[in-house]
């Protein structure tokens, strides 16, 4: 009897150990009371600079918009903005020398530029080349749309894009279906695209310090992976009606095989 009951409270606490608890769920606990974030946060508002592949959308106006036509896709005014397909076909893309191809004035380098600096650099090369001051020459750039692909342990994985400037790795995550109980919000992955190649960064969305990260906010190509926590594998319950039918499923289990064996 005794070597049953040991039996018994030895998977009880096995099975408790797997549930995951409710520390590992919260996003953005205040774990460090002393922490600034204020100051850090407001370093997190840099603008964004142009990396290769990044895909521009280029609009030039000017007082007689017909002398600006080149510039702009056929049909501008039709432009649906929710069309990928659009964007990646008259957008411009930039090549792995980091250069964007524009009708008349050829190749011009943007790598690491921001799109502000896009757009005075462009207004200063069209009044050179092309036009003068009394044509009032204005030009917009902007990214065109912010792709990211979400992987692992995520509701809704796969390539996303926002059409948004800035996105922070929460709002990512939302809008690809959140992170189920099973996904590990301590240790989530950011595989980030450099001129150099790849890096892998890891970041606490438990943790409110996660806003001071130089990772809170996305980049174009960015892959966002959740890992699965180990009670996953285990089987034995996430949760604690979950772990509770394990253990009576496994009580019933020895019972069964004690009286086999005693029979």
């Amino acid at each position: 009897m005794n070597k049953v009951l040991t039996l018994f409270f030895l998977i009880c606490t096995v099975v408790l150990t797997s549930c995951v608890p409710q520390k590992d769920l919260v996003y953005m606990q205040n774990k460090n009371k002393a922490t600034d974030s204020l100051q850090l946060i407001q370093e997190q508002q840099k603008p964004y600079r142009v990396q290769i592949n990044d895909i521009l959308n280029i609009r030039v106006k000017a007082l007689d918009q017909d002398n600006v036509n080149i510039f702009n896709p056929v049909g501008d005014g039709q432009l649906n903005a929710g069309s990928d397909e659009r964007a990646y076909f008259d957008g411009f893309t930039v090549d792995l020398h980091g250069n964007i191809r524009i009708p008349i004035l050829g190749y011009i380098n943007v790598l690491g530029f921001t799109t502000e600096e896009i757009e005075k650099l462009l207004e200063l090369k069209l009044l050179e080349k092309q036009f003068k001051e009394t044509a009032n020459i204005f030009v917009t750039v902007k990214l065109a749309g912010l792709q990211y692909t979400a992987t692992g342990e995520i509701g809704s994985p796969g390539t996303k894009i926002v059409f948004k400037d800035r996105v922070n790795v929460f709002e990512a995550i939302a809008n690809s279906g959140e992170i189920p109980i099973t996904g590990d919000r301590k240790d989530v992955m950011i595989v980030r695209q450099y001129p150099q190649g790849q890096q892998i960064h890891h970041i606490d969305l438990t943790d409110i310090n996660v806003m001071n990260s130089p990772y809170y906010y996305i980049q174009p190509n960015d892959m966002i992976y959740v890992k699965p926590l180990k009670q996953k594998s285990w089987g034995t319950g996430t949760t604690g009606v979950q772990s509770l039918s394990t253990i009576i499923t496994l009580i019933s289990l020895v019972t069964t095989t004690i009286l086999l064996i005693n029979n």
